[in-house]
């Protein structure tokens, strides 16, 4: 049987995609929120802010067409200007380091705020990530990418996410061959697309119709099977041995990352794949994602974009990595432990309640949490998870247990 639902009985219902936290998830949110930004803080990282709207021609800088579809669009009712609410705050960081702080050596900030996409990706779970992320400017050398990839695995362990397995690529092996291959824009977004989706056969038809190079065609789908483990990239310098200096130095540099980044962080568990390229927009070197046993997307992201802030006027090396909060805290297994809660019954006499009043402020001092009925409260105890309670025994308030 079916039931007419009128507006004043759904109006609690929220737009698809869009959450709320209630107790205790979101007093877990908080709590892992605030150990990320310490993390971060404890490696040098500042936090930043960046606003929620901006003009929409800023926080599109460098990003393609891609973050143009996920950005929600208004008109500002004071200057007549297209807004956007952001979708990603990368370009916004950028900006800040280019433009407001413009230091002179390497920069380390982080972020951790709201973001709104007009449709549900596979990075997040709904249209409202928390994204998290950190960037480090002005050092364009590998210690940067290793230091970057090994807070974002931090990160994950932080929120008690184990088993952490790493994807490398380089977008930069890609962008050579479809330069050699003599695409256009719009050659290149089809062939990028159906390498996104490992076509092998689409690959094969788009390769023979667009491109008269016959080593370029072999290169370009050759990075469809190249992915695995280490011997991978000894498996590209043969394969690509063709393709010039650029294409072989970024194998190269997967190499030097790779070892680097074992080096630093033990036991990683590092897999490559050349033809990942997420990012590819705006990313301009190696690129990186996390994955997690058990979820079949990644759960972070980043890798190296040195000419987003070029637009800010100052173009800097740049390589970060971002993630969505909600997510860390939906797949992992830490409990959330809630502190124990005192109640605080009123009491009618003033002399009592000043003395009361007192009592329950140095609990609180002393990191108590304490709970005070309200006169003619319904006494369900149950319901503040308290265990404990304040009671007057001879004069004195003391705490003894429910």
């Amino acid at each position: 049987m079916v039931h007419n639902v009128s507006k004043e009985n759904n109006s609690w219902l929220l737009p698809e995609g869009i959450d709320e936290f209630l107790p205790p998830q979101a007093e877990r949110l908080e709590r892992l929120r605030r150990s990320l930004l310490d993390l971060y803080s404890s490696w040098g990282y500042e936090y930043v802010i960046p606003p929620m709207v901006e003009y929409l021609e800023s926080l599109l800088v460098g990003t393609g067409t891609e973050l143009e579809l996920e950005t929600f669009k208004l008109i500002d009712q004071k200057s007549g200007r297209l807004l956007g609410i952001h979708a990603d705050m990368t370009p916004q960081v950028a900006r800040i380091d280019a433009h407001r702080l413009n230091r002179k050596g390497p920069t380390r900030l982080c972020y951790l705020d709201a973001v709104l996409h007009t449709r549900q990706d596979g990075f997040s779970r709904g249209r409202c990530p928390l994204q998290v992320g950190a960037e480090l400017y002005g050092h364009a050398g590998i210690e940067s990418d290793v230091e970057v990839i090994h807070l974002m695995v931090e990160t994950l362990r932080l929120a008690g996410l184990d088993e952490i397995h790493i994807d490398l690529g380089h977008v930069g092996i890609f962008r050579a061959l479809a330069r050699r291959a003599s695409l256009t824009s719009s050659q290149e977004a089809l062939l990028f697309n159906a390498l996104q989706r490992k076509a092998k056969p689409e690959i094969e038809t788009l390769l023979a119709d667009l491109c008269n190079d016959s080593d370029a065609r072999t290169m370009l789908l050759a990075l469809v099977d190249l992915n695995g483990g280490r011997d991978v990239l000894e498996e590209a310098r043969r394969v690509l041995s063709a393709a010039g200096d650029e294409v072989l130095n970024a194998v190269d540099k997967l190499q030097q990352i790779a070892d680097f980044a074992s080096q630093r962080m033990g036991d990683l568990s590092l897999y490559f794949d050349l033809a990942e390229l997420r990012g590819y927009r705006y990313q301009t070197g190696v690129v990186f994602a996390a994955f997690v046993p058990g979820h079949g997307q990644e759960v972070a992201r980043g890798g190296r974009y040195d000419d987003i802030g070029s637009v800010f006027g100052r173009a800097r090396p740049a390589t970060g990595f971002s993630s969505d909060l909600k997510t860390l805290m939906a797949l992992s297994d830490t409990a959330l432990s809630r502190p124990a809660a005192i109640i605080a019954y009123p009491c009618e006499e003033s002399e009592q309640r000043v003395a009361l009043q007192t009592f329950i402020a140095q609990l609180r001092e002393a990191g108590e949490r304490v709970v005070e009925f309200l006169p003619g409260q319904q006494a369900n105890e149950s319901e503040t998870g308290c265990d404990r309670k304040v009671v007057e025994i001879n004069g004195q308030w003391q705490v003894v247990e429910i």
